[in-house]
């Protein structure tokens, strides 16, 4: 059950930082872009575990910061726990140590996700930034095909708040 995002527009909320740390959870991002582009969720023998419509996205965001002058870096984390809202100890410290680098960290991510990064990086000149919102849950039917091939099969939202948007 990912959480179905969208990104938020940041025209003008990046302006004033040299540098910009995309903090990347891996989960419901990339479900949530491969459902909206109808693309492929995972081509492990192409891509790895990498989802293609999401790292589009993240690197034409790079481009577009460095058109800007912002230097970029990307922090993603998969184990032991691949949901940043969930991230342990180790991992939170991980964040912090690579975050001193820079003077932002975009979450690419839900609030949980935004409130694990503000919490690591409290004790840090880094400010976190939430660059996605919630706008339902998304339900999805699992299709694999050879060679490990995961597509996201009668995707759709089911749920924005109290609405139910499955009809």
């Amino acid at each position: 059950m990912p959480l179905h995002l969208e990104p938020m527009d940041l025209s003008g909320k990046l302006q004033n930082y040299r540098s910009v740390l995309l903090v990347s959870c891996p989960v419901c991002p990339p479900a949530s872009l491969a459902s909206d582009n109808d693309s492929v969720l995972i081509e492990f023998f192409k891509h790895g575990i990498k989802t293609p419509a999401y790292e589009e996205f993240l690197g034409e965001l790079r481009e577009s910061l460095a058109r800007q002058g912002i230097r970029t870096g990307v922090f993603t984390s998969y184990f032991p726990c691949p949901t940043t809202c969930m991230w342990t100890s180790g991992q939170r410290k991980r964040l912090q140590k690579r975050a001193r680098q820079f003077d932002a960290a975009l979450v690419m991510g839900c609030t949980s996700a935004h409130y694990t990064v503000k919490e690591a990086l409290r004790d840090t000149d880094c400010e976190a930034i939430l660059a996605m919102q919630l706008v339902g849950i998304t339900n999805a039917s699992l299709k694999f095909d050879f060679p490990f091939k995961v597509e996201l099969e009668k995707s759709r939202w089911v749920a924005a708040g109290e609405k139910d948007l499955s009809a």
